[in-house]
């Protein structure tokens, strides 16, 4: 059954590829016993077959050191555990378009250090190739170590693989090398026998449609292009958060760590198509050629500025989970940084001045990818408080995953006789529009890969000029002792240093609030869905590191303050602490409520990720939420043994 809802297929603009099925092609894969074949690659060939999208004369042949026959290769995909019935990603199983893409698995198993075994592998193409008519096209997929990307290169070449009919495209998998020698190394490598534009340097995150976004959204809407330079935005900020730890994958992820596994790579090419500047054409080459042109233009740091500008954390354990250093396959004095935040500058007449702040971190409190662009406040404050803060800024954010869509904060008036502003936003969700969630972010590579369509594929200058600017940070952090690890506990917000790094910069996080993560919060749950969204509007985070005051006694009462994580003291008298609040709680809002100062001084007495709210936001939801009202008047009455209606709450807020 061919539905309608299919993935884009090619960047170009009004492409007939983008509606046709892949070319006819075999798709030869390397280290085709791994997670990541049934993990993501047979689930997006799955869904191009479901969506029509797969050839008729499109076949799979793996290959790996496992000892697999094809039928019992394809019974590992097949698995309900292990494979399609547990990884496939759409709302049912078409068992029927299964059964068609199964027939099309085969499988020589062989060590790919051994010349023999791509001989055969040669034959075998030859044999599937007559037999599915594929007209002697052929994708090497390298799903394996990047250690052997060099290797399986050499070894194609030396089989004779060049000199057959049809077509030849090499995907590459990320990491593309440790470091900028290393991959100047393995560039060098693959380009002994193979073109430039054969190699397919494939980064998942780019087939996501809200990254593909990017393009269309900056140069098909004439309302936004003009004010995409430094006369109009205040500050870029880009954020990979991650509530997963290293998942098993500590002897990977200990070499390489966050800057070498998302930075160098995902963060910068996303980075390329946000701030580029407009391509002559929807050309493949024109566009990496602008994106190589911004990479280039992002400033190189010296050993010495990276202290400055970089920031690392490790994270710790909680108290059900353990840290990093616990991890299998971690040692136990490892240095390797989970979490990284840095402030970037793009040295072109667009941006300059523009502070660009990345950060991405593993057993963080939540999974987020979302890139937010903030504007420059209006020039006059023609309005009450709009420009105390950074609150009145216009922003506009991308939400990659898992969330996908985009999203415009603006002022707007409060209904009333009062002239009151509230932040407000208009949302577009590309679940709710075009239902594309689903798919992996390998279909767009694979479908656009058979049309030789390389927009989404990675140059070897855009991962030259990437690791160029990572190397300093890497080689400074290589001989400078790191921080005292473990600096951040797991299920946090990251360490403290992230924030004072914007906070030297005059700003500050924009950090995204989610229902799911404002319900966990005793004041707010089971809220219904208007109310959350009013705190979200309202609701901007802080952090205090242990022994911070937060708020202090006799000052007065602007702001009240909701506990995310963390713990703190509450201290009458100077000294004396009379209770202890810790995740879910909340203080400050007595002052509110009663307009008076600060009863007693809030010293945190571990790190604390905060939400603040302002007096005039809590007296608004005060009034416009009964609900909100009532679990305040229950705390007024149970903390303070006040005794107030509702109506008298809001009277004397």
């Amino acid at each position: 059954m061919v539905h309608s809802e299919r993935v884009f297929g090619s960047m170009r603009v009004e492409s007939p590829d983008a509606s046709l099925p892949t070319q006819r092609c075999l798709m030869l894969v390397f280290g085709a016993s791994g997670d990541l074949t049934r993990r993501l690659l047979v689930p997006a060939l799955y869904n191009l077959a479901c969506d029509g999208l797969l050839s008729e004369h499109f076949a799979v042949l793996g290959t790996s050191r496992r000892p697999l026959t094809n039928g019992e290769f394809r019974a590992r995909m097949s698995s309900k555990e292990e494979g399609i019935g547990r990884f496939h990603t759409r709302p049912y199983f078409d068992q029927g378009a299964w059964d068609g893409l199964a027939s099309r698995l085969h499988y020589l198993p062989g060590d790919i250090h051994d010349l023999e075994h791509f001989i055969r592998l040669r034959k075998t193409v030859a044999q599937l190739d007559a037999e599915y008519r594929t007209n002697g096209n052929l994708i090497f997929y390298l799903a394996t170590a990047p250690d052997l990307f060099g290797t399986i290169c050499d070894n194609l070449y030396h089989a004779g693989f060049q000199t057959d009919g049809g077509w030849k495209r090499i995907v590459v998998e990320k990491p593309f090398g440790t470091d900028l020698a290393s991959a100047q190394a393995l560039n060098r490598q693959i380009h002994a026998h193979w073109d430039e534009s054969q190699i397919y340097r494939v980064d998942h995150y780019l087939g996501k449609e809200t990254v593909q976004n990017l393009l269309a959204f900056r140069f098909s809407n004439g309302m936004f292009e003009p004010l995409w330079n430094s006369n109009y935005i205040d500050n870029i900020q880009f954020s990979v958060c991650e509530s997963s730890d290293v998942e098993g994958r500590g002897d990977y992820y200990d070499a390489a760590g966050v800057v070498r596994d998302m930075m160098q790579n995902h963060m910068f090419q996303m980075l390329a198509y946000l701030c580029m500047e407009p391509p002559r054409s929807m050309d493949p080459d024109a566009i990496r050629d602008e994106k190589a042109k911004l990479l280039n233009s992002i400033r190189v740091y010296s050993l010495d500025e990276v202290a400055e500008h970089v920031v690392r954390g490790q994270y710790g354990a909680s108290a059900d989970k353990p840290g990093y250093r616990d991890e299998k396959g971690v040692s136990p004095t490892s240095k390797t940084e989970t979490f990284a935040a840095a402030r970037l500058s793009i040295d072109n007449w667009r941006w300059a001045g523009v502070p660009v702040f990345l950060r991405s971190g593993k057993a963080l409190c939540k999974r987020n990818t979302e890139i937010v662009v903030q504007f420059k406040k209006a020039p006059q404050a023609l309005f009450p408080d709009s420009q105390a803060d950074d609150s009145a800024a216009n922003r506009l954010i991308f939400h990659i995953q898992p969330y996908q869509g985009i999203e415009l904060l603006f002022r707007a008036k409060i209904p009333g006789p009062a002239l009151q502003l509230q932040t407000v936003d208009m949302r577009f969700s590309y679940g709710d529009i075009f239902k594309a969630s689903r798919y992996t972010g390998y279909e767009v590579m694979i479908h656009s890969c058979t049309h030789g369509d390389a927009t989404l594929f990675s140059r070897s200058d855009l991962i030259e000029s990437a690791w160029k600017i990572a190397a300093p940070v890497l080689e400074h952090w290589k001989t400078t002792p790191a921080p005292d690890f473990p600096n951040y506990t797991r299920g946090t917000w990251g360490p403290k240093a992230a924030n004072d790094l914007i906070e030297r910069d005059g700003r500050r996080w924009f950090e995204i609030i989610t229902t799911d993560v404002l319900e966990r919060l005793p004041l707010f749950e089971n809220a219904d869905p208007l109310l959350l969204n009013s705190a979200i509007m309202v609701l901007h985070s802080a952090t205090a590191a242990a022994g911070d005051i937060i708020i202090r006694q006799g000052d007065s009462a602007e702001e009240m303050y909701l506990i995310c994580r963390g713990e703190v003291e509450v201290i009458e008298n100077q000294d004396r602490v009379v209770g202890i609040l810790n995740d879910g709680d909340f203080f400050g809002e007595i002052g509110l409520l009663m307009s008076i100062p600060r009863t007693a001084t809030i010293r945190a007495r571990t790190l604390c990720d905060l939400f603040v709210m302002k007096r005039a936001d809590f007296v608004r939801i005060l009034q416009d939420h009964p609900q909100f009202a009532d679990k305040i008047v229950t705390v007024a009455r149970e903390r303070y043994q006040l005794t107030l209606s509702r109506d008298e709450l809001i009277a004397k807020a």
